[in-house]
């Protein structure tokens, strides 16, 4: 509702990662979100559009404004394995755009087999990719992503594009590791 004074629209986010290790998976996913800071919040899953004006905040000052327990609306990526020494990754891109009142994407990438530096580029091209497909921007999918990148600087739309990344590899006595990446938004 237009007139109502409180809005569910987040006005901050901030990121963060974590890598955690345990013979019980949840306990690994669990150790994961205390690496990255986020365990005492009742996380919830929300998909992938960053609100018009939404600014991007340090992990530090984000949390400070959290309490435990609060119920917390995240973009998450994850993955897990309990094989040794498989490689894991999780990421999430960001693109947004030069014009103020338009929203920009946010993307989740898991793999197997990647580096960070591989997953971190899949994610912020596909985030990146999204909001030019939105803004009507043309462009060739089998272009390279640092060609694509390059064109849609120039066109002027979109302003920023980074990624955050978690990989690890997998415990080599077969414990579950898992990896976590978190975009968490704040109504203050």
């Amino acid at each position: 509702m237009k007139g109502n004074t409180w809005s569910m629209v987040p006005k901050e986010v901030f990121f963060t990662r974590g890598v955690g290790r345990h013979k019980q998976k949840l306990e690994s996913f669990e150790l994961a979100l205390r690496a990255a800071g986020i365990e005492k919040f009742n996380l919830v899953r929300v998909s992938s559009i960053l609100p018009p004006g939404c600014k991007v905040i340090s992990k530090e000052r984000g949390l400070r404004k959290l309490r435990p327990g609060e119920i917390v609306f995240s973009v998450i990526s994850e993955n897990s394995t309990n094989e040794p020494n498989r490689l894991i990754a999780a990421s999430i891109g960001l693109a947004i755009p030069a014009e103020p009142n338009h929203y920009g994407y946010l993307s989740e990438h898991h793999s197997f087999g990647e580096t960070e530096e591989k997953a971190g580029d899949y994610a912020e091209d596909l985030a990146a990719s999204m909001l030019a497909s939105s803004l009507g921007i043309e462009f060739d999918e089998d272009k390279a992503w640092d060609e694509r990148k390059e064109i849609w600087m120039l066109d002027g739309r979109i302003v920023t594009t980074r990624n955050i990344t978690q990989s690890a590899i997998g415990d080599k006595h077969g414990l579950w590791t898992t990896v976590v990446v978190a975009a968490v938004f704040l109504n203050s």
